[in-house]
């Protein structure tokens, strides 16, 4: 379909109408006036044709042009994602910046991938073999951490009819031609895709592997799994961030998609300035060589925050479809939502709750729906996953506003971030009492197997622990802790050590910063093992003060500065040394050792 012009009859912030222009469809790509200004057509009323703007419409004037492409909004996918920084609709941002300095000029068009950069291409396929959608064509080494994997496009099959030698390519490079007996098809090292829809798979897995995050309190007791998905829920300074760059850095996901939705300027500048300089502590490489950054700052077009959450998951997808495992942080879909809202009332649409437009919890449930671990396309037996972490920052820290509530309803796991816990110091400041995951029964069998049979016990155990503690607080605010009895206040202090030594992590820690799940398990299983026998001898008539003592909890407390094999070391000389004191059933802990 060719370009079709029509003229602009009133402009109303990112939202245009034109009329004129016959054929219009929805999601349509557009240019907006003299300028050409990126648009998408959201909206179809008889001739005319309502058209979401990405970028400052200031000027804009009726009667200027509107030329539709006859395509959806799209981004390329290939060789060169990897490492790059996009704003919401894909531009390169660091080309910008070279080209027209710190701000973003209108008009600007420039392609998501390098288009003169050269590619060292290795054939995996030759002239006379069959394949299908998904299949593996070629390989090229991206970074040193990631080989991109050149796939044939969704929708082509055939026999190839030619390949290219090894050497190298421009993504604009016929790389291979695929013939299906009536047409030949090119296969080029890059594929073009409408953001709005979902890449297609063989078949969706359940989830029963969990994504690994080196932070305790997550993996233990509220764990997400790979292709799964998470909310991050909390106010203002409660550590949103922190934890999505920690997972950014630590969690076994293969590559890293990071939105930075809407967030203000210096966030958005921290991160920008912070992970090209990390180092990734798998491989000791950058981390930018595993890592894709989407930048949408909260004084950018509206519009194109809307858009940023659908680039990022179609990137993360991509991968996916590769055979990796893809980790996607959008920070935050709360302000998403709110640009969700300016444009619902550009569109003069009725409002729903606190002004959100009516479809707010469709368009969040499409987002995540697109999470998943599936078998890819394709005639290998290809497993990859995307988790998709989203932070929801609820104004006033009130959980029963529509974002929130819309998130918790298709969200797997709920991390609920705790303002007095913040204040505290304690890091990260997920709360046991209202979080929640909802893989935690089927991920306890691949802990069971992998890990330890003790895991699953232990989880529900520390929980129990942790609620008591809760309730006996509450008792003690009102009659105090000297009233309480000695079992009562056994359980406080087990109750605080599992808080502070267990859950409780150092992010800026060389080694505290990171747990993986055995250090983490030992240090539950030492806790819980001291609680059992502190119980018991407190039955048996020991004293209290002996039970607690100060030497036996620093000890304890030290654990997790500790590396994982030291950890097993100071672990059993610990437990020998609690078993031997609960036999004697006199003396102190510092006699002992």
């Amino acid at each position: 379909m060719g370009v079709r012009v029509g003229r602009i009859t009133r402009v109303s912030g990112p939202v245009v109408i034109a009329k004129g222009v016959r054929g219009a469809r929805m999601y349509e790509l557009a240019r907006v006036g003299e300028e050409e200004l990126v648009g998408e057509v959201v909206e179809l009323r008889g001739n005319l044709a309502i058209i979401q703007v990405y970028e400052d419409t200031s000027g804009l004037r009726p009667g200027e042009g509107v030329k539709l492409s006859g395509k959806p909004l799209s981004i390329e996918l290939g060789p060169g994602l990897i490492g790059g920084i996009f704003d919401g609709i894909g531009r390169p941002l660091t080309l910008i910046a070279k080209e027209g300095g710190a701000f973003i000029k209108r008009g600007v068009s420039l392609p998501t991938l390098p288009r003169h950069r050269k590619w060292n291409f290795k054939p995996k396929v030759k002239a006379g073999d069959k394949v299908r959608e998904g299949d593996l064509i070629g390989e090229v080494i991206e970074t040193p951490s990631v080989t991109h994997r050149v796939m044939v496009p969704p929708g082509v099959k055939g026999r190839i009819v030619e390949v290219v030698k090894e050497g190298a390519y421009t993504v604009e490079d016929v790389v291979a031609i695929v013939s299906n007996g009536t047409k030949k098809m090119e296969i080029h090292m890059r594929q073009v895709w409408p953001v709005r829809e979902p890449r297609p798979y063989k078949v969706k897995l359940d989830p029963k592997v969990p994504l690994i995050t080196g932070i305790r309190n997550i993996d233990l007791l509220f764990p997400v799994a790979k292709g799964g998905t998470a909310a991050i829920i909390g106010g203002f300074g409660t550590g949103k961030t922190v934890i999505q760059q920690q997972l950014a850095k630590w969690s076994d996901a293969k590559v890293i998609v990071y939105i930075g939705c809407g967030e203000r300027g210096n966030e958005m500048t921290e991160v920008l300035t912070t992970f090209p300089k990390l180092r990734d502590p798998k491989s000791g490489r950058p981390l930018m060589e595993r890592t894709i950054l989407i930048a949408n700052t909260s004084n950018m077009p509206v519009a194109a925050r809307e858009a940023s959450i659908y680039t990022g998951v179609t990137i993360a997808e991509y991968y996916r479809d590769m055979g990796y495992d893809v980790a996607l942080m959008a920070d935050s879909t709360s302000r998403w939502a709110e640009a969700l809202r300016e444009i619902s009332g550009r569109l003069g649409e009725v409002p729903g709750e606190e002004g959100y437009p009516p479809y707010l919890a469709d368009r969040l449930a499409e987002f995540y729906e697109r999470a998943g671990r599936v078998i890819c396309l394709g005639s290998e037996d290809r497993r990859g996953s995307v988790t998709i972490v989203g932070a929801v920052s609820p104004p006033g820290g009130d959980l029963s506003e529509p974002v929130t509530q819309s998130t918790l309803k298709v969200v797997g796991t709920f991390w609920a971030l705790d303002k007095a816990l913040a204040e505290q110091r304690h890091f990260p400041a997920i709360s046991w009492l209202t979080s929640y995951s909802l893989y935690a029964d089927s991920l306890g069998t691949w802990y069971a197997r992998e890990i330890s049979p003790e895991w699953p016990i232990l989880r529900r155990r520390i929980q129990e622990v942790l609620r008591k503690e809760a309730e006996l607080l509450e008792i003690a605010r009102l009659i105090g802790i000297d009233a309480l009895p000695d079992r009562d206040k056994l359980l406080l202090f087990f109750g605080k050590m599992l808080r502070e030594d267990l859950l409780m992590q150092d992010s800026f820690h060389p080694i505290d910063t990171y747990s993986e799940p055995r250090k983490t398990l030992l240090i539950a299983r030492i806790i819980m093992k001291f609680y059992d026998e502190a119980f018991k001898m407190l039955s048996e008539g020991v004293p209290l003060e002996k039970i607690t003592s100060p030497k036996i909890r620093s000890m304890i407390s030290k654990l997790r500065y500790l590396p994982t094999l030291k950890v097993e070391d100071e672990v059993s000389r610990i437990e020998k040394l609690i078993t031997r004191f609960s036999m004697k059933g006199e003396g102190t802990y510092e006699s002992q050792i």
